[in-house]
């Protein structure tokens, strides 16, 4: 199995939550042979299975809940898949700021670039040609 550590993480926060608030949950999920691991193996095989390639949080949530809740329950091959997690990244100031600095100097970076490429002459074109004694 390989799933992104984020979505693994994100799935074991939101059950450690779930394990604080539910005391019938929190002995299930305490138990020895139910990991972390075979629980994102079965949402992975499940989510393979149904043929979709978008879900919500809760559906994920919900598939995570019912492998800990569950009694033998099929956990499916491991499969590797690349899972994307939506969630908002929060910065410190100084890495805002770093950010900032970065990007000022990239773009100062792509100017200076353009302005010391040589310039190309671009052909002369006549829209309406001449002849002239000198091309015969």
């Amino acid at each position: 199995m390989k799933a992104t550590n984020h979505f693994k993480d994100t799935i074991k926060a939101y059950l450690d939550q779930r394990a604080e608030s539910d005391i019938l949950f929190s002995f299930r999920y305490s138990l020895p042979e139910k990991t972390i691991d075979n629980c994102i193996a079965y949402i992975l095989d499940t989510v393979q299975k149904s043929g979709c390639n978008g879900f919500a949080d809760e559906e994920i949530y919900s598939m995570a809940a019912d492998y800990y809740l569950k009694d033998n329950i099929e956990i499916g091959k491991p499969i590797n898949a690349h899972v994307v997690v939506n969630y908002v990244v929060e910065l410190t100031a100084e890495e805002k700021e770093q950010a900032r600095k970065d990007a000022i100097q990239r773009v100062q970076d792509e100017a200076y670039k353009k302005m010391t490429q040589p310039v190309k002459k671009a052909k002369k074109v006549a829209l309406n040609p001449q002849p002239n004694l000198f091309d015969f």
